[in-house]
Formats: C-alpha cells, structure tokens, sequence
C-alpha cells in the first residue's frame, strides 16, 4: 500500500477488507492477523505489510481450495 500509515486502526482494515470491525478484531485475537496493542488503552494496530502479507495468504488458501474443489456445473444454485 503506497503511500499509506504503516500502521492501521482495527476500523482501517475492516475498511480495506471490506468486513466489519468485529471480523477483523475476531482475525486478530485468532492469531491469523498478526498486530500489536499500543497505549494504555490496549489499542490494537495492524502494520500495513502484515495485513497485505494475510491478503496474499487468503488468496494463496483460496487457490488451494479452488483446486481441491473444482467447479462443477450442478454446483451452481438454481435460477
């Protein structure tokens, strides 16, 4: 992400995932989006380059499952 804060709030990823703020924070406390608590709030933070790291592992994932599931015709819902 060019010329983006390399840091994002938990509101910023879900904006840029196109989810919810509740997704995203489920993704972090899960482990699977890695990000860091600053302040004496506890205010979670996503570096930029992990969440475009997490990005390219779902589409990695999603090509797995596409090749292990190959499209067929009756798997399209009906009309």
């Amino acid at each position: 992400m060019p010329g983006s804060p390399r840091f994002l709030t938990l509101a910023d990823v879900a904006e840029v995932l196109n989810t919810s703020s509740a997704q995203v924070y489920a993704l972090v406390r899960r482990g699977d989006l890695p990000a860091i608590k600053i302040g004496g709030r506890g205010q979670w933070r996503v570096e930029s380059e992990q969440l475009e790291s997490f990005i390219q592992r779902m589409y990695a994932q999603t090509r797995t499952f596409v090749d292990e599931h190959p499209f067929v015709e009756a798997d399209q819902p009906e009309a």
